[in-house]
């Protein structure tokens, strides 16, 4: 399998930085804008708004519409994930029966429940659904900082070829069969950094954020096994070394949601200033959680706090009042 032409769906911060990253791995590339005036911008500027002062390689062509799709050997779908299935839907025709479709969100479809690799399977049943995720920011990767995420499609084959199609010798993606696996992770995490960043902005302290983190990674774990994901998926790169990047620092957008809510801003005037994925998987998260009967405190906590069931002083406090109980 030679996948030579890769198309980038989604031209925001972290399409331009992965549409850097093929270029360089010796890929023919399209970045595929959502109408005419953002790709007439991004042709401009040379470099994507969401990024600025990150180049994108001029060798990269900058196209609009699915036509911009017939000819890619590999799809990436670099859109929020709740815009994914309108997405998916609306390249449908174009993309050719077989090809890769690489979702690059991290979350789950509210009121479907549905994990982003089934939003494609269920608008491209042709196309071979794959999930790429793990520790990584788009300014790093669009620089060429040694980044290391995984890369999980059904077949080991077909992972390890899209594996050795993107890698750089900064831009390092394991291969994986585990795609549920490596899609817990990147949609739990997010839900949890925000609970990471009340913390912060509440100054809880070093030691209560190293706690949170840690409780936060087993309830991670938890859902990830009932839900049929590996273990060493859920303590690799797209679970715990993504988890810990999420929780530790302000470029995260989660966490600095959670900073923002920490600090006194309403919850909802903090989810409209800023577009953190973790907010929107909240809810779904806990949906699915209870529909399993799995405890998961931290995370039901955050879904109260957006939801503004309850103010951060209650969430903590219904934190700190539960019973003692062995680690588990």
């Amino acid at each position: 399998m030679r996948f030579e032409t890769i198309a980038v769906v989604g031209a925001g911060a972290w399409g331009a930085a992965l549409a850097n990253v093929a270029i360089r791995a010796g890929r023919r590339v399209t970045l595929v804008a959502r109408n005419e005036q953002a790709a007439a911008a991004l042709r401009a500027s040379g470099e994507s708004p969401h990024l600025p002062g990150v180049r994108i390689d001029p060798r990269i062509a900058i196209e609009t519409g699915a036509a911009a799709l017939r000819s890619a050997d590999v799809v990436l779908l670099v859109v929020p994930a709740q815009v994914l299935r309108a997405v998916t839907q609306e390249i449908a025709a174009a993309v050719r029966p077989g090809t890769p479709v690489i979702a690059c969100a991290k979350g789950i479809e509210r009121g479907t429940r549905a994990f982003m690799t089934d939003v494609i399977t269920a608008c491209l049943p042709e196309a071979e659904p794959a999930i790429l995720s793990g520790p990584s920011f788009a300014t790093d990767v669009s620089r060429g900082l040694p980044t290391a995420v995984t890369l999980a499609a059904r077949d080991a084959g077909l992972a390890e070829a899209l594996v050795k199609a993107l890698g750089t010798h900064t831009f390092r993606p394991y291969h994986s069969t585990d795609l549920r696996g490596v899609e817990i992770g990147g949609a739990a995490k997010n839900v949890l950094a925000i609970a990471a960043g009340i913390a912060r902005g509440r100054a809880l302290g070093a030691s209560a954020a190293a706690a949170l983190t840690t409780r936060g990674f087993a309830e991670l774990i938890r859902f990830g096994r009932a839900f049929g994901a590996r273990m060493e998926t859920l303590t690799g790169l797209s679970g715990l070394g993504d988890l810990i990047l999420t929780c530790s620092t302000r470029q995260s957008r989660n966490f600095s949601l959670g900073i923002a809510i920490g600090e006194g801003e309403p919850p909802a005037r903090a989810c409209a200033a800023m577009l953190a994925e973790g907010a929107f998987t909240a809810s779904v998260l806990i949906e699915l959680a209870q529909t399993a009967g799995i405890g998961m405190p931290i995370a039901s906590a955050v879904d109260a706090v957006l939801d503004e069931r309850l103010s951060v002083e209650e969430a903590m406090e219904s934190l700190l009042a539960r019973p003692f109980k062995a680690e588990s």
